[in-house]
């Protein structure tokens, strides 16, 4: 006997449109707006990575200034794979300034000895010191003629020679250490919702073309009764990397780092963690105290009255009760409505 039965899925539902070494096009379905929001912003902004973050200049004679060089450095992308679980935050580190368990070094030497222009790429940065694993901090070298961003242009007798310190950090911190080069975020295509109002001419469906996203859906027929209960639970995201992290080890990298910070508030508000639910430690002793005295004590050598927080006292400025420089106050006796 066979047995027909339609199971609704549970949980979150992804759908793989399109897949690139670079880039990732899918659908998220069976969450809500918050949730696909949150995993968004998490992916641009606190995946970490690794980036150049300090350069020790020993010789500079192109046209560049040495902080515009630095800062074209920051922005050569380097190999971040794995970095999130081999290589520490500097902050975290026990070493006293870096080490290869916190950073990577790289060394820079190029001199133009020919009368021809002499680019300058990212191929040319080595790594020169012992790192995490063996592809964190290699720069990235995407192009067909395997030379990377150009860094720099030197003429005949330049000369550049410096010293980089790559780390690990977050775009929180600096955009250099941003994972994507562009996160494509789309919900109701067809505007079902009414989540936006188009500003028009004449007619907004002929100025307001819908994306391809809206041949995933149905729009709703134009004489169905608006629904203002109604959740978008379909998105469209686009994810584009700029090759220091494959885009399914953005994906994943993101949500492992929204289940910690969830995981963080959870704690706090369960009071499983360090602090109460409030996040203030238990211990009074140890946070120094957190409730005000209980009365006004002028520091010692300071001659006059109350603070104009006491109730009927003399204020700070000489006035009493609700005088002040400017006059009375119209907030009662004290200033303050006591």
């Amino acid at each position: 006997m066979d047995y027909e039965m339609d199971i609704e899925p549970t949980g979150p539902q992804v759908t793989v449109r399109e897949a690139e070494p670079y880039r990732v096009d899918f659908k998220l379905s069976s969450v809500d707006l918050a949730f696909a929001n949150s995993l968004r912003r998490t992916i641009l902004a606190e995946v970490p990575t690794m980036a150049i973050d300090l350069v020790e200049i020993e010789a500079n004679t192109s046209v560049l200034p040495d902080e515009f060089l630095a800062h074209r450095l920051g922005l050569v992308p380097l190999n971040s794979k794995n970095c999130d679980q081999d290589v520490e935050y500097t902050r975290d580190c026990d070493c006293e300034n870096h080490c290869a368990r916190c950073s990577v070094t790289l060394t820079l030497h190029a001199r133009c000895t020919g009368d021809e222009v002499m680019p300058v790429y990212a191929r040319d940065l080595v790594v020169s010191s012992e790192r995490a694993n063996e592809w964190v901090g290699s720069p990235v070298i995407t192009d067909a003629e395997g030379k990377g961003p150009i860094i720099a242009k030197l003429r005949r007798g330049q000369e550049l020679k410096m010293t980089c310190i790559a780390k690990k950090g977050i775009a929180k911190e600096h955009a250099k250490w941003a994972p994507t080069a562009a996160v494509g975020f789309e919900y109701d295509p067809h505007n079902n919702l009414r989540h936006v109002d188009y500003w028009y001419e004449e007619d907004p469906n002929k100025e307001w073309p819908v994306s391809q996203n809206a041949a995933w859906e149905p729009a709703a027929a134009p004489d169905q009764p608006f629904d203002y209960d109604a959740q978008p639970n379909n998105f469209y995201i686009d994810v584009e990397s700029i090759g220091n992290l494959d885009p399914d080890a953005i994906i994943q990298q993101g949500i492992v780092v929204l289940q910690r910070k969830l995981a963080s508030v959870i704690s706090a508000l369960s009071g499983s963690g360090d602090g109460d639910r409030n996040g203030i430690a238990e211990d009074e002793d140890m946070m120094g105290g957190v409730r005000s005295p209980d009365a006004y004590e002028p520091p010692e050598g300071i001659d006059g009255g109350f603070t104009a927080y006491a109730n009927g006292a003399t204020s700070a400025w000489g006035g009493v009760g609700g005088t002040t420089p400017y006059g009375a106050t119209p907030y009662g006796q004290s200033g303050y409505g006591f």
